[in-house]
């Protein structure tokens, strides 16, 4: 579909709020304090376009009966659900695809100090990320270099599920 027909099939229907769906954008594409944006800037009018047009083919298959039980949360949940699928769908590599689905773990060439650091000598930057299983957990392991003498080292974080 292209971009006018999409904006003509939202506004055609009146189950789901073009606010809604924008205020998700807004917040998904734009950094905060403590959230930053997953989605590369290269992908995003096309996510735009396609996590929309996704989630209206969605919404149609919705029974009367069912839209009674749906309310503005369920729709933001379902629409995010599907702006991270189309998105994890788009990237181009396995980095890319790890931002995605953990959206708020380090990602590459990302400096973090240590815990327990004073000063700036425990910066270090990270060089890698890989995911891994440890029985029926997930974890993603961190290699990362140290800025001030280049000293490798490697943490790991279980991931949600």
């Amino acid at each position: 579909m292209t971009p006018i027909e999409i904006e003509n099939k939202l506004n055609a229907q009146s189950y789901i709020e073009p606010e809604m769906l924008e205020s998700t954008f807004t917040f998904w594409f734009t950094d905060h304090d403590h959230i930053r944006s997953p989605f590369p800037a290269g992908i995003r009018e096309e996510l735009r376009l396609k996590s929309i047009e996704k989630f209206l083919t969605w919404s149609e298959q919705i029974s009367d009966r069912a839209r009674k039980d749906i309310n503005d949360e369920i729709l933001a949940e379902k629409f995010e659900e599907i702006i991270f699928e189309t998105g994890n769908e788009m990237v181009s590599n396995e980095d890319e695809k790890l931002t995605i689905k953990y959206p708020f773990m380090p990602r590459l060439n990302d400096v973090i100090n240590a815990k327990d650091a004073i000063d700036k000598k425990a910066e270090s930057c990270v060089i890698a990320r890989e995911i891994y299983k440890k029985g029926d957990s997930t974890f993603m392991k961190i290699k990362l270099r140290k800025i001030d003498s280049g000293e490798m080292w490697e943490t790991d974080f279980e991931l949600p599920e």
